[in-house]
């Protein structure tokens, strides 16, 4: 099985119906599903320059974060996390995605062009960004943007 096939399954595993859902995930021509959030993974959106701030710490201190979703215009980015994070999580303009929320998907190795896309893929692994060191890379990430508009 492909990295591409087994991120398909990972993902589509929490589909109400994973067969379906891959079946009209791989005809779609945008190449999209709408899939819930909170029982394989969590989503934190962060705006886009802090988000691309953020991956930058973590790609240095990991060797692959968790998957990472990027919206059009590169306005938001969307950072999966453990189920569970969403409903703990407070931080000024962060936005969450956990139970009870539907996310708009791209079909791992196909883009999406002019829609959301993926920063980093998911593998199949089931791998997720460890929310205390995305708050760590952010307040980082943070302190460098604050640094950068002072200037």
């Amino acid at each position: 099985m492909t990295g591409a096939k087994t991120a398909v399954e990972w993902l589509a595993s929490v589909a109400p119906d994973p067969e379906a859902c891959r079946w009209e995930w791989e005809r779609n021509p945008l190449g999209v599903a709408l899939l819930p959030a909170g029982s394989a993974w969590d989503v934190l959106i962060l705006p886009g320059e802090l988000g691309y701030r953020t991956l930058d710490v973590l790609t240095r201190v990991l060797d692959r974060p968790g998957p990472v979703l990027v919206d059009f215009g590169d306005a938001r980015m969307g950072f999966f996390v453990p189920p569970g994070t969403a409903a703990r999580w407070l931080g000024t303009g962060i936005r969450t995605a956990g139970a009870g929320t539907w996310i708009v998907v791209p079909y791992p190795g196909r883009s999406s062009p002019g829609g959301v896309r993926w920063l980093v893929a998911p593998d199949g692994s089931g791998m997720l960004t460890d929310p205390a060191l995305l708050e760590l890379a952010m307040h980082e990430a943070a302190a460098r943007l604050a640094t950068e508009h002072d200037d």
